[in-house]
C-alpha cells in the first residue's frame, strides 16, 4: 500500500508501510489494512472476503474531481465509475485501490 495517497496533498498518513496505511483526522484514525493482516487485528472477528463485495465507501473531497481522475488514471488506477454528477449535487468518481477498499472522489457542485 506504500505509495497510495502520495499525492494526496490534504492528507498525509501518519504511519504507511507496504500492508498499512493509517490517518489521522481529529480524534479518529482510520487504518487502511491489507486483508491478510486483518485476521490477526479483528480476532475473534471475522473478516470479510475482497469477494464479498464492498464493506465501506470512503470519500475523498477535492477541488476538482475530473483532475483528480485524470492523476488516477496515469497512475494505472481504473475507475469503477464518473466522473459523474449525482442528483444530489455532488460530482463523483469511484475507484478500487489495490488490497480491495473502496473510494470515491467528490466535489460538490450545487447548493
Amino acid at each position: 500500500m506504500r505509495g497510495l495517497c502520495e499525492r494526496m496533498e490534504r492528507f498525509q498518513a501518519v504511519y504507511e508501510d507496504e500492508v498499512s496505511s493509517v490517518f489521522n483526522f481529529g480524534n479518529m484514525s482510520v487504518n487502511l489494512l491489507d486483508i491478510s493482516e486483518s485476521h490477526e487485528l479483528m480476532k475473534p472477528g471475522i473478516v470479510a472476503t475482497r469477494e464479498s463485495g464492498f464493506r465501506f465507501l470512503l470519500t475523498i473531497w477535492v477541488d476538482d474531481v475530473d483532475e483528480a481522475c485524470e492523476e488516477l488514471k496515469k497512475r494505472g488506477v481504473a475507475l469503477l465509475n464518473g466522473p459523474i454528477d449525482r442528483p444530489w449535487g455532488v460530482r463523483t468518481a469511484s475507484f478500487v485501490d489495490p488490497a480491495g477498499h473502496a473510494w470515491e472522489i467528490a466535489k460538490q457542485i450545487c447548493c
